[in-house]
């Protein structure tokens, strides 16, 4: 591996678009792979994972891990976009007459298992197309209710109309549609305000750089650029020896051995799963593989 692949993070502003953050990213690095592992509104800021180089490779690693952020929702107005940058589309003042320990039940009653209908102006797919795209031309996207889990949940601040909450989320989950939801459950509705993502996973904003500084986090080596196994904390690993090295380089299987637990978690894997295994050489990823019947079979290999 070089200097040029590993995993970025980065403090997203709010008015810019996860991909207007790639390209921004790809200007300043020079380098052409460039990638993300989940989207952030415009309107939102946070921690936005960005993949470097070859390292794009291993985007669906990040999909399951657990989701942190920050939110404030308005009571008594309901959006068609689920937060403030859409068209009203109802309103009501019941909100005045709510109580805050039945707001604070209703948040608690969200946390476990449940399903969700996305926002109609998701990324979900219906038919064959976008449901934004769906919305924007005044259609309305048949979409379906997932299964979601609401790992924690809880109110840090109210200040009627506004509720300002916590929230630690499967992936999928739609924190907008979360806020309409909750502001249903309680009768006068309600729509996102302010958005902010605080981790994914083992990862924290506050380890996060500026998309525009990003030169300076690759060359200082600071806390937001992660090259090798540094980007992987949460994944079982196994280094290799010299002749093991090349076996994985010729895509064939080498012996299970001593795989070590990961010093990272990730909420939705499967419990007491060894796979994904990283496989690695000097701190370098050289491989990601799978175990199976006592061995471990390269899927990506790294390593020229």
């Amino acid at each position: 591996m070089t200097t040029d692949a590993g995993l970025l993070l980065i403090d997203k502003p709010a008015g810019a678009t996860s991909h207007d953050i790639v390209l921004r990213i790809r200007r300043r690095l020079g380098v052409r792979r460039i990638g993300h592992t989940g989207t952030l509104d415009p309107f939102a800021t946070g921690l936005l994972l960005s993949l470097v180089g070859s390292f794009t490779r291993l985007a669906d690693l990040y999909h399951g891990l657990l989701k942190s952020y920050d939110a404030t929702m308005a009571l008594g107005r309901e959006t068609d976009t689920d937060d403030l940058t859409g068209r009203t589309v109802s309103e009501d003042a019941g909100w005045r007459e709510l109580d805050r320990e039945a707001i604070r039940a209703s948040f608690a009653a969200r946390e476990g298992v449940g399903r969700q209908v996305p926002s109609s102006y998701s990324a979900r797919r219906t038919g064959g197309e976008r449901a934004y795209a769906l919305a924007r031309r005044g259609e309305r996207p048949e979409l379906e209710a997932r299964e979601v889990t609401i790992h924690e949940i809880a109110v840090t601040d109210i200040d009627l109309p506004r509720v300002r909450f916590r929230a630690s989320v499967s992936t999928g989950t739609y924190i907008r549609a979360l806020a309409r939801d909750i502001g249903r459950d309680l009768g006068p509705g309600a729509h996102l305000t302010a958005l902010r993502r605080t981790a994914i996973g083992p990862f924290a904003v506050d380890e996060a750089t500026s998309p525009d500084v990003v030169e300076a986090a690759v060359a200082e080596a600071s806390t937001a650029w992660r090259p090798g196994m540094a980007a992987l904390p949460w994944v079982w690993r196994r280094e290799l020896n010299d002749g093991e090295r090349n076996e994985i380089r010729h895509g064939r299987s080498v012996e299970r051995g001593d795989v070590l637990r990961p010093s990272g978690s990730a909420p939705d894997s499967s419990e007491g799963s060894t796979n994904p295994v990283a496989l690695y050489a000097s701190d370098e990823l050289f491989a990601i593989a799978e175990a199976r019947d006592g061995r471990l079979y390269p899927k990506k290999v790294f390593a020229a």
